[in-house]
């Protein structure tokens, strides 16, 4: 990583991944490891090495950090003291930002809100929790630990800590999810009052307990036209209560986006700390090993725990600002399309799909749906 360009333009992040889980859910297949797959590994040796990697990505990034988010994994595991002990590491090892963002995400079991309150006194701005529905069969066929009404009550404790930014995610499509299933849950994320809303169509991925049953006819997979009504459902009910479309999967009040992500889609770099963690830096991005202990062990012989790099020329560029900008809405500028793909553009255009605002290419509410078939058409 020693020869990687850093450009001092745009927004830098910190990405810091936690990869420990009480329980796996059925329909995750992040980095993630429960106690008894650790093979000896534990928070306190993540921990130390974690502090390491961030030492030797301080001595060769020299940009000042805008946003900083905890992720994983289950981030809460590790408490206050510890979610504490990750931002000191960051802040020893790289310069914040006055108003920087520092999120956490958090499992709404392993909170409380004297864990809220150690949070916002740790520095942390900005909160996120899994939710994914307030629905017992939903959260039983996703394996969610928590109770139906754990995560509104737990985005409560933050809010009345203090925090003014909360998030609430949700999952929609689950089989066995009804619309009304869907609406409650977001009545409950309206009702508590939190300024973010990320929602995701439930996808089936191999290798998953989710997937194991659905092939073995137990579960239906998700309907595609189901999954379709749904979010128009869901972006519906957002909408009219104040919480609008940033980007496909994002709602927020005005102020309430997430910057973190808006970095991600808007071209911005970030250091990826811990197991599995990806990073982008100059042209270059990279992925840490996976396990814990292969993780530290890297870090303890003095070497950046990397499995891989890939070094992005300008037209990887290209096709990701594409693909990533064409989902925000604030939208693509035409300018950054060749002729060629002005010309395809207009193919999507005339079937309704995007809009030409302020000379950009904006997605419309249909074209929301087909977002992945609107990046097709235009870079064909």
């Amino acid at each position: 990583m020693t020869d990687a360009h850093t450009s001092d333009t745009g927004p830098f992040g910190i990405y810091i991944h936690v990869p420990f889980c009480s329980t796996r859910c059925g329909y995750c297949d992040f980095n993630t490891y429960t106690a008894g797959e650790l093979g000896g590994a534990n928070p306190e040796g993540w921990l130390a090495a974690v502090r390491t990697e961030l030492s030797m990505a301080g001595a060769q990034v020299d940009l000042p950090v805008d946003t900083v988010f905890v992720g994983g994994g289950t981030p809460s595991l590790l408490g206050g003291s510890g979610l504490r002990a990750v931002l000191d590491a960051v802040r020893d090892n790289f310069r914040l930002n006055p108003g920087a963002e520092v999120t956490t995400e958090s499992n709404p079991e392993s909170t409380s809100p004297e864990f809220f309150t150690e949070l916002l006194d740790a520095g942390y701005t900005r909160v996120s929790l899994g939710m994914q529905s307030t629905a017992p069969h939903v959260l039983a066929a996703l394996d969610r630990t928590h109770s139906a009404g754990r995560a509104p009550a737990a985005a409560r404790e933050a809010l009345a800590a203090g925090f003014e930014h909360v998030n609430l995610d949700l999952i929609y499509g689950t089989p066995g999810e009804s619309d009304d299933d869907l609406r409650r849950s977001a009545d409950a994320a309206i009702e508590v009052g939190v300024d973010h809303v990320s929602a995701y169509a439930l996808i089936v991925e191999d290798g998953t307990a989710l997937a194991r049953r659905v092939r073995r006819g137990e579960l239906p997979a998700p309907d595609d036209d189901v999954l379709a009504a749904r979010y128009e459902l869901l972006d519906a009910h957002l909408s009219r209560a104040g919480l609008d479309w940033y980007e496909v999967s994002n709602w927020s009040r005005p102020g309430g986006e997430c910057r973190h992500n808006l970095g991600y889609w808007d071209g911005g770099q970030w250091w990826g700390a811990g197991p599995g963690a990806h990073g982008y830096v100059g042209a270059r991005r990279w992925w840490n090993v996976k396990h814990p202990n292969a993780y530290a062990e890297a870090l303890a012989e003095g070497r950046l725990p990397i499995a891989d790099f890939e070094e992005l020329d300008d037209a990887t560029r290209h096709v990701e600002d594409v693909m990533l900008r064409l989902r925000l809405r604030s939208g693509l500028p035409v300018a950054v399309l060749t002729p060629a793909e002005r010309d395809r553009a207009q193919e999507a255009v005339a079937d309704g799909l995007v809009a030409v605002t302020d000379d950009r290419l904006v997605l419309t509410d249909p074209g929301r749906l087909l977002a992945d078939a609107v990046v097709r058409t235009v870079l064909d």
